[in-house]
């Protein structure tokens, strides 16, 4: 994620990782400190540049929704660091542990009271300033210069101390321009002006320092959804409330109707149906039974239940989702890259600019100093980029803040921006298109009794978790006289085509249509028996010796009612859908042929699936892959952004997935694309918004109609414009109202 917030912020905005040396050095140190006057890029640029330029710091990893700043280094003594960071005024407290990286640290309010206090004593100095100005015709008169003096100082000492200590470490940003442009009002005698420059200034950073500060507690506030108290079975029978960071994995806890659950857990006892809108965004509640999850932060509709608890507090399917999208400020979106290497190089080229129209037209020609001067200090405070370094951040956590309430957990500013680019989409079959839980529908014996051929096939399938081998299992399980099974020696997955194991003193295969060709017993009976059922959409796997295939079972898995929705509004938006699966050609074909999907290739081993990608990607460019698995890992990794499905308490999934899908639906897709399109709009806007203001200001500067403090509102207004704007994405709904923007006419034209 983008570094989270910046408010009037001239210097670029910086990744939230720095690597200063190529490697980590052998025993490197960590310290992790809790910086709270770190708010946004500005700070994190001069502590870097304040730190990097040390001896033995490795790396810098910035959380700036936390404020915290995490040091590798090599130093023998790491309070240096500490004390570095006290040199710029930077008062960072070291944290002791990370097992808590899931829930926030309560931050500071933004502005106090005494605050907002100073500034109202400092605006009535200010426009006191203004009037007596105004009505003697003079801005140096005695009681003027003292109601700016004031002014300046109850509203501008904390820009003061921020400008000096930049200005000591060469660090340009927006403190130090304001510091050079109120003083050199001073130095000419503008007294009115510098008092106003300085108090516009301070009242839109304190303005701008709550609007972004909703961008914090819009994910912080998640956290706020668990319950800090839970209902705990104790040893000797009784239940006692319990404070949930302190209970330990194993308890069991109890829920009431309407309550919400603290923690983690598995149902032990009792069924309700639970609203799980907090960690899937799922609309309707879900039925819950004995052995069903349940998640911290989701609330219980109806029956009282009892669960044992899975995860503490810190380490919660919910924790998880907010320390990933802490976590994602890192990978910073394509647009920020650009604005923060355009900040980086105009900033400096602007003060140049400046400074040479107040020196070369006194000089060269002769023309009055003090005009100039006030025109470079004008140019200095409308030239700042504020406005543009701040507009990517702040609509970058607003849209991963929006996603993640809805149960779309996005891995960065990268893929927020690159979702609104994909061309082509390639989808794993079982778990994602369809439900995962396939059942067994036909049995064909081909050698032997049907029960004897079903009895060895659920032997195997016991010791396999593959959903098929699930569905022979719990069939074998359901027949009134199932027997024990067969004990299973060398047992052996064969990837891509089955199992094989010895029962007795004889080899047996369950596998599907590849495994029993390779083997060579694929005869006429068996090929038109699995050719029948494939031709149904069903999956067939056959039981077989080394010498002769025993039987065919024809598994049907259950297509989910929400994926031919999904593809109908990924082809509204001009996506090409690909279906990848092991199963055979003719299921994926048939199912494909049901949902809508415009191809399907089946046989396919995970090496398979990852040449289909590569050839998406030289003909489409840009291409995502959704999946539930790990056969579908090497084509999630190599697609230009990889969805994880149901990842709602899958660790695997939330660690790798460029985009996780907290629940089972494949409309969040088109939801995520959408919000992808929204953000990059706003984006585009807010640097439109951002230059075209600059562009007015610049040019009624050089004719001189702009003054210091109509400058100073510009700046500020144009960053205040731009937050607000990013800050739209906040109060989006990606249900279907977001996807109904665009999609629902192409879906009404293809009914």
């Amino acid at each position: 994620m983008n570094a989270t917030h910046e408010h009037n912020c001239c210097n670029h905005a910086s990744a939230s990782t720095t690597d200063i040396k190529p490697s980590l050095a052998v025993g490197a140190g960590v310290l992790i400190l809790r910086i709270d006057n770190m708010d946004c890029p500005t700070e994190e640029a001069l502590i870097r540049n304040k730190l990097s330029a040390m001896d033995g710091i490795t790396q810098l990893d910035f959380n700036l929704i936390q404020r915290k700043l995490t040091v590798t280094h090599t130093l023998s003594q790491p309070d240096a660091i500490q004390k570095a960071l006290i040199a710029i005024n930077m008062h960072a407290v070291p944290v002791e542990t990370t097992s808590g990286q899931g829930q926030p640290a309560d931050a500071p309010p933004p502005n106090s009271h005494k605050k907002w206090w100073l500034l109202g004593f400092g605006a009535v100095a200010a426009i006191l300033a203004e009037v007596i100005a105004w009505t003697t015709g003079t801005d140096k008169s005695w009681p003027v210069i003292v109601l700016a003096l004031c002014a300046i100082a109850v509203s501008g000492t904390g820009t003061y101390q921020k400008g000096w200590i930049a200005l000591k470490n060469f660090n340009l940003n927006i403190n130090a321009l304001m510091t050079i442009a109120v003083t050199g009002a001073v130095m000419i005698g503008q007294w009115p002006e510098a008092a106003m420059v300085m108090v516009l200034f301070t009242l839109a950073e304190m303005i701008e320092a709550l609007s972004l500060d909703r961008a914090r507690h819009a994910i912080r506030g998640l956290m706020a959804m668990t319950p800090d108290k839970a209902n705990v079975l104790q040893p000797d029978g009784t239940w006692q409330e319990m404070d949930a960071a302190t209970i330990p994995v194993g308890m069991i806890a109890r829920v009431a109707p309407g309550e919400r659950i603290p923690l983690d857990g598995e149902l032990t006892k009792g069924q309700s149906a639970v609203n799980q809108a907090p960690i899937t965004g799922e609309s309707m509640p879900v039925s819950k039974s004995i052995g069903d999850k349940v998640f911290a932060g989701t609330i219980n509709e109806t029956g009282s239940f009892e669960y044992r608890v899975t995860a503490a507090q810190t380490d919660s399917t919910l924790s998880r989702i907010i320390h990933a999208v802490e976590e994602a400020q890192g990978s910073r979106a394509p647009t920020q890259r650009f604005v923060d290497s355009f900040a980086k190089i105009y900033t400096p080229i602007v003060f140049l600019l400046a400074l040479g129209i107040a020196i070369v037209p006194p000089l060269a020609f002769g023309l009055p100093w003090m005009l100039w001067i006030y025109k470079a200090l004008v140019l200095l405070v409308i030239a700042c980029p504020c406005a543009l370094v701040v507009s990517t951040p702040v609509t970058v956590v607003s849209g991963l803040a929006a996603a993640a309430k809805a149960g779309i957990l996005i891995k960065g500013g990268v893929y927020l921006e690159e979702g609104r680019k994909l061309k082509s989409l390639a989808l794993d079959k079982t778990g994602t298109i369809t439900q995962g839980k396939p059942v067994v529908t036909d049995l064909v014996a081909l050698s032997g009794e049907q029960k004897d051929g079903l009895k060895l096939a659920a032997s195997l399938a016991g010791r396999s978790d593959h959903p098929v081998s699930t569905a022979v299992s719990a069939h074998w399980e359901s027949q009134p006289d199932a027997a024990i099974l067969d004990e299973v020696t060398d047992f052996e997955a064969i990837t891509g085509r089955g199992v094989k194991g010895r029962i007795g003193n004889q080899w047996y295969y369950l596998g599907n249509h590849r495994l029993v060709e390779e083997l060579g017993i694929c005869n006429a009976t068996t090929e038109a028996a699995l050719n029948k059922l494939e031709a149904a959409g069903k999956t067939a796997v056959i039981i077989c010796s080394e010498t002769a295939p025993l039987a065919v079972i024809g598994v049907a898995d259950t297509v989910r009612e929400t994926s031919r929705q999904a593809i109908i509004e990924l082809h509204a938006l001009g996506i090409r859908t690909l279906m990848l699966t092991g199963d055979n050609d003719l299921t994926a074909k048939a199912i494909a042929k049901g949902v809508g999907i415009d191809d399907a290739r089946g046989n396919l081993l995970p090496e398979d699936k990852l040449a289909v990608i590569n050839e998406e990607l030289s003909q489409h460019g840009t291409v995502g892959m959704v999946g539930d698995g790990i056969n579908d890992a090497p084509a999630l990794a190599k697609s230009s952004i990889g969805f994880a499905m149901g990842a709602a308490g899958t660790d695997t999934a939330l660690e790798t997935a460029d985009v996780a899908l907290m629940d089972d639906d494949l409309r969040k897709i088109p939801q995520f694309i959408h919000l992808s399109i929204k953000a990059a709009g706003i984006l585009k806007q807010n640097i439109v918004i951002a230059l075209s203001i600059k562009a007015v200001f610049l040019v009624l500067a050089f004719t001189g109609l702009a003054t210091l403090w109509m400058a100073v509102f510009a700046d500020m207004g144009a960053s205040l414009i731009v937050v607000f704007n990013g800050l739209r994405l906040l109060r989006g709904n990606l249900s279907s109202k977001m996807v109904g923007s665009l999609a629902v006419p192409a879906i009404e034209a293809a009914h």
